[in-house]
């Protein structure tokens, strides 16, 4: 939860209740209809402390937390096992309106904020400008919940605040309306919002910025996602962290390269999502890991893919000497590990079974890797089932990117793109980026991408970069990523060795399980039950490319 100075803790997770109560109804209504025993605005929304007590209740939720750290499961670079999470059938490209898959068609937060944006324009502020930046904070959260929803489902309703269950039985619009609504609504935004948030947690210009650079860059409407990621650069408040891994940690919440993440507090508003990550012997479920394509993917230390000839790969021992960004984002088998050595590799270790192994238990993760980002230090936190873990949605690494991409896909290599990925790269110690090897649009863009991967690997972005991203022929390139077996690698782990990147000995694979992504796999199925209180909604069709009404 938000830092805020006028409130504490407890009168902030009250407030937040009574906004819910007000605005919210119940997430398993299609478009969340009127409650009936809701509080009535017409003895709530009387004063700016009123408006302030439901501006909170409107951020409940808004960052997309759940998707930040399982939506690379639907990626080459994740996986998750336990089916009842929802997000294997998204892995493996089985996902149906009947089975189990993330849901994402809720409209409860959008309802609290047509609400809040309605009950608020009658109140009158001593200062107005207070009252357009509230204004502006909630226009933000609406307009990243419909880009949520408009891109996984190419296309949702846009909805008022229907009175009754028969009003709500309305039609989807076009993807092309709902995009233009969220460009609509951030573009109002901006000008409400100040410059810089009155306390950690709250949404200001820059946070709106970074949606409308995100959007526009999914979109492709590069310009606008460059003119976006230049207002933040201009803003002045943003830079990277000298220390990468700090990102990921409790005393790193306050670093100027975060823009925005979703606040918890263990006390009281814990995320207990981390425990959920580690793996079987740390007392974890192994619920959302990396892949070893994920390790397959960093450059060598050199600055050359490990294809490439004089990298000094060594596909047996496949963690040695690649970009410091792999160990800092995998826990790997032969890293040292709480006081001992990690291994997922062995079935025994001195004799007695290994926890950690893949075909131990359900826990152990079934790729032999966990997540390190936000887990490596564990002893930050008292409860790994309560911690205070602030999961990052925007951050500055991701603007230079963004603006890298943009600008490339624009107006092909420059000094300027070259000057943004070295900042990137020299921050981790990898050496700057290849003039002469990337001097064309197309290999600098092949690098810009894998730059992208594994500077923002764990942090929710890879299955829509695969899904926006095409190859030459114009095929998503999901539909090769994602098409085939996936697999782990196999092997023993020597305790005896000193080097940790050098302790996994590889001698093979095994099949975790065998993946398909069709073209129609683009977007998620509307879940059958909505379909059914709702005869209004279309569902994908299972084969188009794009949703269009």
């Amino acid at each position: 939860m938000n830092k805020i100075k006028e409130y504490n803790m407890k009168r902030l997770f009250i407030y937040m209740l009574a906004g819910m109560t007000l605005a919210g109804t119940s997430c398993s209504d299609f478009l969340d209809t009127v409650p009936k025993d809701a509080l009535s605005p017409a003895t709530t929304w009387q004063t700016e402390a009123d408006a302030e007590k439901f501006l909170i209740g409107c951020y409940d939720g808004w960052g997309d937390e759940t998707g930040i750290m399982y939506w690379d499961c639907g990626s080459d670079f994740g996986f998750n096992y336990h089916i009842h999470e929802n997000w294997k059938n998204i892995g493996n490209g089985s996902m149906t309106a009947s089975n189990q898959v993330a849901d994402y068609y809720g409209f409860s937060l959008i309802r609290r904020c047509n609400d809040f944006l309605t009950n608020i324009e009658p109140l009158e502020f001593a200062d107005a400008s207070k009252k357009s930046n509230m204004i502006g904070q909630v226009k933000t959260i609406r307009a990243f919940q419909y880009f949520l929803k408009n891109w996984w489902y190419g296309g949702v309703p846009i909805i008022e605040s229907y009175e009754t269950a028969e009003e709500a039985k309305v039609a989807r619009n076009t993807e092309e309306e709902v995009k233009k609504f969220i460009y609509d609504e951030i573009d109002a935004a901006i000008p409400l919002l100040n410059d810089a948030p009155a306390a950690r947690g709250y949404i200001a210009k820059g946070t709106a910025m970074a949606l409308k650079m995100r959007s526009a860059l999914y979109y492709g409407d590069y310009q606008r996602a460059k003119e976006a990621a230049k207002a933040i650069m201009d803003l002045g408040q943003y830079e990277l962290d000298p220390d990468y891994n700090n990102l990921f940690t409790v005393a790193g919440q306050g670093s100027k390269e975060i823009i925005a993440a979703f606040q918890r507090d263990e006390n009281l508003y814990d995320n207990w999502m981390i425990g959920t990550m580690y793996n079987n012997a740390d007392g974890g479920w192994s619920s959302m890991v990396p892949t070893q394509n994920l390790v397959d993917a960093y450059e060598m230390s050199n600055g050359l893919t490990k294809e490439e000839a004089g990298s000094g790969y060594d596909a047996t021992h496949p963690y040695a000497n690649r970009d410091p960004r792999m160990a800092m984002t995998v826990l790997f088998p032969g890293m040292d590990w709480e006081g001992g050595i990690l291994n997922t590799l062995d079935a025994t270790i001195d004799g007695s079974k290994n926890p950690n192994n893949p075909d131990d238990a359900d826990n152990a993760s079934k790729t032999g890797l966990t997540w390190g980002k936000y887990l490596l230090d564990k002893s930050q936190y008292a409860d790994m089932w309560a911690t205070n873990a602030s999961v990052i949605i925007f951050r500055y690494a991701e603007v230079l990117l963004s603006y890298a991409e943009a600008e490339n896909e624009l107006n092909g290599p420059s000094a300027e793109i070259y000057g943004m990925l070295d900042q990137v790269r020299n921050r981790v110690g990898m050496p700057a980026v290849d003039r002469g090897k990337y001097a064309t649009q197309a290999k600098l863009r092949e690098l810009i991408r894998r730059e992208r991967s594994s500077e923002l690997a764990g942090e929710g972005l890879r299955r829509a970069d695969i899904l926006r991203w095409k190859d030459d022929s114009g095929k998503m390139l999901a539909e090769t990523l994602m098409n085939g077996p996936l697999t782990r690698v196999t092997g023993t782990v020597n305790a005896s060795e000193s080097n940790p990147f050098m302790r996994a000995t590889i001698s093979g694979t095994a099949l975790i399980e065998n993946r398909s992504f069709a073209v129609h796999n683009r977007y998620l199925p509307i879940k059958q039950d909505y379909l059914d209180k709702n005869p209004n909604l279309k569902q994908n069709p299972s084969q188009n490319f794009m949703f269009r009404e």
